[in-house]
């Protein structure tokens, strides 16, 4: 899954340019944001569309 990648991506680039940085559960927070806002997004679409007849 491209989300929980983007965080570990974002982990080790924080961590080669500072070995303290700890960023992966900063990086994981709006990623799942993402995913909760477009479940929203399909979620509010397929009300107004209806029920598939």
């Amino acid at each position: 899954s491209a989300v929980p990648m983007a965080a570990r991506v974002s982990q080790v680039v924080g961590q080669k340019a500072n070995p303290a940085n700890f960023l992966l559960m900063h990086a994981m927070g709006p990623n799942v944001a993402g995913v909760i806002g477009t479940a929203v997004a399909a979620g509010a679409m397929l009300a107004m569309i209806g029920p598939a007849k």
